[in-house]
């Protein structure tokens, strides 16, 4: 018999497999990113279709079998459903830099807990400072892969993963920096 777990987790990607099914792209509380088939999704009756939207937040329950990752429930948190799109757009740049540079299943509750709290800020009715949100989710994503260091940038920005106006008006002051460390880690990675 298998166990089933029950986490949060944000839906970075998914992509259709079969005539019904399709398979998310997850990056969860206690599993880190993970891949996992869902059945049945993708039909009109399926009550999981609208928690596993793209750049949505759910509480999920997840089964890992023989082959893999299932979803076995899913309970919408939060959802992209908004007319400015602006911040989707940006949440979606993070969550295909994420997909790319994470590689294997590993609990990172610094890396969740920054997606987490970019995906909250950006999904606000007015986000006017989503620029300066998305350099520092990307340095803050680079900062818990280890691609960038705290002492590097001399910053408490990385000491916590929230954007009050306090956090965004440093980020703006030392905004050449970041740029600079985002780009060196970047091309560090070969993406």
């Amino acid at each position: 018999m298998y166990q089933k777990y029950q986490t949060e987790a944000l839906v970075l990607n998914s992509y259709p497999l079969g005539e019904a099914d399709k398979t998310c792209v997850l990056y969860t509380r206690d599993f880190g990113l993970i891949r996992a088939r869902v059945s049945g999704v993708r039909n009109e009756k399926s009550k999981m279709r609208y928690a596993l939207q793209h750049y949505s937040r759910a509480t999920i329950g997840l089964i890992r079998g023989a082959r893999g990752w299932r979803l076995a429930g899913a309970i919408a948190l939060e959802t992209p459903a908004r007319k400015d799109t602006n911040g989707v757009r940006v949440f979606a740049r993070i969550s295909e830099l994420v997909a790319k540079l994470v590689v294997g299943e590993e609990e990172n509750p610094y890396l969740y807990e920054t997606l987490s709290q970019t995906h909250e800020a950006l999904m606000q009715e007015s986000c006017e400072s989503g620029a300066t949100i998305e350099i520092v989710a990307v340095a803050r994503v680079l900062y818990a892969l280890g691609y960038i260091s705290a002492e590097a940038l001399q910053t408490a920005l990385f000491t916590h993963t929230a954007y009050s106006i306090d956090h965004l008006t440093e980020a703006e002051s030392i905004r050449d920096d970041l740029l600079l460390s985002i780009n060196r880690a970047l091309s560090e990675t070969h993406l």
